[in-house]
């Protein structure tokens, strides 16, 4: 018995490989624009999440980024060496929360304009011209 060949041609046009694709090209422009600040676009992330949250338990703010709360810990440490977050103080001492400085608000504030930049580019459509998306 022989087995009839898949036809896999209509893989070339997969909807989770374009997103990928222009979710990595997005998240260039934007490290672009925030790299003369010293920030990657999750380290803005972060602490824009915590100017606005206030101090958050890490596994929140894991939650509320979207990100595995590992790769949250290995950011938030460098953000820590840095000054811009600190540990806060918790009633619970499984949680680890963390807090913004006012030096890491500063940092934030100063990125603002790039990170506006960028989100710019993103919603007219023309980061696609810029980064060949």
């Amino acid at each position: 018995m022989s087995k009839k060949a898949i036809d896999l041609s209509s893989t070339k046009h997969c909807h989770c490989l374009a997103a990928r694709r222009e979710a990595r090209a997005i998240t260039r422009l934007y490290e672009e624009k925030l790299r003369s600040h010293g920030l990657r676009a999750t380290q803005f992330s972060i602490l824009a999440a915590l100017a606005l949250k206030g101090p958050t338990p890490t596994s929140e703010l894991a939650d509320f980024l979207g990100l595995e709360r590992t790769t949250l810990t290995r950011s938030a440490a460098l953000l820590e060496r840095n000054g811009w977050v600190a540990a806060g103080r918790a009633e619970d001492a499984r949680e680890h929360p963390l807090r913004l400085t006012s030096t890491g608000r500063r940092k934030l504030e100063s990125a603002f304009p790039a990170w506006r930049e960028a989100q710019g580019l993103v919603e007219s459509g023309k980061w696609k011209a810029l980064t060949g998306g």
